[in-house]
Parts: structure tokens; C-alpha cells; sequence
């Protein structure tokens, strides 16, 4: 099998990586990839834009490709699925109708409760004034989310009324585009959030092991919210008593509603809860997509080869596999992000260590990275590209040797600039 893999981040290179081990897959092409899946063997990158859907098309057909995977959600939203569903590809991703589950937090809130799906209390806004005086009305901590998609970061959990208020203006002002035309207001939950990615075929619907990961850019989760510092998996938090419920009361009750509004939903439907210290939980978001960087160790632990699980998603057939099989111990990954990031920061850093940390026995994917050209295939420098750079990704048989392993690999490695956070997997110490 030919793959395609759609996105340049840390979960498409870990993807990559996971489908690259299989004897079934003769190749993996990124596009556009990054300096990570440029330098694996069997792999190689396609500098095409992941909305160019015209170009990639041309490229699956001319190159026999036989199954495309979506990593980011931007493409979904757009509608890529459809597309090259439509021109006879094989596509492991929700279609557009499918993809509003994340793409507008607005219609996610009304499908949750019309499926009765525990999601905490919300009204959704047009127009600033409206949302400031609901503000007033419901007083702090309150959370004012942007509808569409920010890249992660338009959630503002504020702590103050006066908070949500420079909140709101941002957003109806524009600071996220288009994505903040409507606004939602919410109640503010406790406790600890866990991520459970499940794959679905729009029949039946099957969860990964469940991951927690730090949102924060400060040690403590304090500051600001990022795309994720750092992750770990299997989150204890998710008894197996908690996954059960989990999949009645949110899984299995989306799919179910989801086909009732007509949507055949193939793909990764991530659900991102909030366990409150006496157990309960609700649903805080939907996802339509892998978790980034929850898959970086979600799949180092998956023992089913997963090119069987996403063609028995894209198949329908999921009903039919085995029980999802999985490696014994535990995952960590740290993210070293560049200076200044979640704000403004600089490109172009010179990345070393990277072959120190992996004889460490980590696994180092590539989420910001660029192959700087000149040099040998295999002298290549990799510059920094993006906010958060690398993953740093260590297996253990417990939680405290997989910390250690994946600390002792990101502390070979050194760019410019370097910032990651010192106390990832502080709540399973």
C-alpha cells in the first residue's frame, strides 16, 4: 500500500511513523511534511498546500495512492474528504457535515444537547453586547470560546468578569478572523481533562487509549493556552469504569445522533472531557481529528497495526476486527517549543542532538522543523519552523521510566531559544 499523509506536525509524523512499521505499507508521502518525515526511510514529502485539494488529488491518482489520511483539522473543515471521495479515493477523515463538530463549537453544543450528551451549560452569541451582559448575569470564572477554528487557542477561561469582557471584544473585534463571528459563553468546569480519541466507522465506534495532556506554557499549567506542551498516556484518571460510561453516554450517543442528521462520520472523533473530582464528567469539545500531541503517544503504545484499524474505518467494517490490542506500560512525550511561542517567535534555529536523544532509545517527532537544503541527504541540517518543534517521545514500563527516559533525550537536544516545561506528567509523579 501507498499512504498519503496530510499535515507537517508532530501527529503527522508520528502517523507516518506508526504506518511506516507495518510490512503492509510499501510507502508514506507527507505533504507538505517537515524535516522529520523527509528524513525517514520510506517516507517523502510533497511540498503542496494541505488545501490545494485539486493538486493532491492529481498526485494520489497519477501515484496509485491507495488511502489518504487526513491529519489537520482545517482541511476537513474545508472539506477535503469529499472531494477526493468523490473522484474515487480512499479517505480516512469525516466529510465537511462531519468536520462542524469541531469547526463551529456553536453547532458541536446543540448536537451534545440534543443527544444528551453531559457538556457544560452554554449560550452562543452574535454580537458583543448581548454576550457581556450574559456575562454580567452568570459573574466569573466563565469561559468565552471563538466559534470556528483558532489553531487551539481561542478559548479564554476567565477569571474576572472584566476578562471575559476584553475577551469578547477580541473576538468580535477580529482577533481570530472569521472564526470568531459567533461567540460561545460557558460555565466553567473543575477537575482534570482527559482526551479520548476514538476511531469510528459511522457504525460502530471504538475509543484509543485514553491521554491527558498540558495545555498551559507555564510548569504548574499556568499562563497562557497552547496547542499542548506535552502528553501522556494511559491517563489513570480513566478507569476502566469511566471509559465504559464514556462510550454510552458520548460516543456511542454522537454517532448515533450524527447518522441521524444524515452525516456518515469515518474517521477520528476525539472527545476532550472534564473528570470533576467526584468522578462525573462532561464533554468541554469535539474534535474531528487526531489529537496533537496525544497521538505522538497513543500510537507508540498500539499494538494492532493501524493501517487495518483506519481501512476498517474507511470500509465500514469496524464491527468485524478484533478487540484493539495494546502494548503493556506507559507513554510520555515533552514538546520543545521555540522562544516566545504561543506569541511571536523566530524560524530558523539551528536544531542539534536529535541523534544523541534517540540512542537514548526516545523517539523524536518532528512537529516545527524544516530540511535545510545544501548538504548530502544524510547531512542535512533540520532548522526550526513553527512554535512547538519537537516531541520528544519515550515508552516505559511505568510512568516513572518513560518521564525519565523522554527528560534525558530532551535535555541532549539544543536550538536557540529552546523553552519546555520541566513538570510534564506532574499528576501521575
Amino acid at each position: 500500500m501507498k499512504v498519503l499523509v496530510i499535515g507537517n506536525g508532530g501527529r503527522e509524523h508520528a502517523l507516518a511513523w506508526k504506518l511506516l512499521q507495518s510490512k503492509q505499507i510499501e510507502q508514506v508521502v507527507c505533504v507538505p511534511g517537515n524535516g522529520g518525515t523527509a528524513s525517514m526511510e520510506g517516507c517523502q514529502n510533497l511540498s503542496l498546500a494541505v488545501d490545494d485539494f485539486e493538486a493532491i488529488a492529481q498526485f494520489a491518482k497519477d501515484q496509485n495512492i491507495t488511502l489518504v489520511v487526513v491529519g489537520p483539522e482545517v482541511p476537513l473543515a474545508k472539506g477535503i474528504t469529499d472531494y477526493l471521495k468523490s473522484l474515487g479515493l480512499m479517505v480516512f477523515g469525516p466529510t465537511k457535515a462531519g468536520a462542524q463538530i469541531e469547526a463551529s463549537k456553536a453547532w458541536a453544543k446543540a448536537l451534545m444537547q440534543e443527544a444528551g450528551i453531559p457538556t457544560a451549560r452554554a449560550a452562543v452569541f452574535t454580537e458583543a453586547a448581548a454576550a457581556k451582559s450574559y456575562v454580567k448575569g452568570q459573574g466569573a470564572p466563565i469561559v468565552v470560546k471563538a466559534d470556528g477554528l483558532a489553531a487551539g487557542k481561542g478559548v479564554i477561561v476567565a477569571q474576572t468578569v472584566e476578562q471575559a469582557h476584553a475577551g469578547i471584544d477580541a473576538m468580535f473585534g477580529g482577533e481570530f478572523g472569521s472564526a470568531g463571528k459567533f461567540v460561545v459563553i460557558e460555565e466553567c468546569l473543575t477537575g482534570q481533562e482527559v482526551s479520548v480519541l476514538a476511531l469510528t466507522d459511522g457504525l460502530t465506534i471504538r475509543p484509543l487509549l485514553a491521554a491527558q495532556d498540558h495545555k498551559r506554557i507555564g510548569e504548574g499549567d499556568t499562563g497562557e493556552n497552547t496547542g499542548g506542551m506535552g502528553a501522556y498516556a494511559p491517563a489513570p484518571i480513566a478507569t476502566p469504569e469511566l471509559m465504559a460510561k464514556v462510550q454510552k453516554q458520548v460516543l456511542e450517543k454522537a454517532i448515533a445522533i450524527l447518522r441521524k442528521k444524515g452525516i456518515d462520520y469515518r474517521g477520528v472523533l476525539y472527545a476532550g472531557l472534564m473528570i470533576t473530582p467526584n468522578g462525573d464528567f462532561k464533554v468541554l469539545e469535539f474534535n474531528c481529528r487526531f489529537g496533537d500531541p496525544e497521538t505522538q503517544v497513543v500510537l507508540p503504545l498500539l499494538e494492532t497495526p493501524l493501517e487495518e484499524l483506519i481501512l476498517a474505518c474507511v470500509e465500514q467494517r469496524l464491527a468485524q476486527m478484533p478487540p484493539i490490542a495494546w502494548k503493556q506500560g506507559a507513554a510520555v512525550t515533552v514538546v520543545a517549543a521555540s522562544g516566545g511561542y504561543p506569541g511571536a517567535y523566530e524560524k530558523g534555529k539551528v536544531i542539534t542532538g536529535i541523534p544523541e536523544a534517540q540512542a537514548l532509545g526516545t523517539t523524536v517527532f518532528h512537529a516545527g522543523t524544516k530540511a535545510f537544503p545544501g548538504g548530502s541527504e544524510k547531512t542535512r541540517q533540520v532548522v526550526t519552523d513553527g512554535g512547538r518543534v519537537l516531541n520528544i517521545t519515550a515508552v516505559g514500563e511505568n510512568f516513572e521510566h518513560a518521564l525519565t527516559q523522554a527528560y534525558a533525550g530532551t535535555q541532549c537536544i539544543h536550538f536557540e531559544g529552546m523553552y519546555y516545561r520541566r513538570d510534564i506528567g506532574h499528576r501521575v509523579k
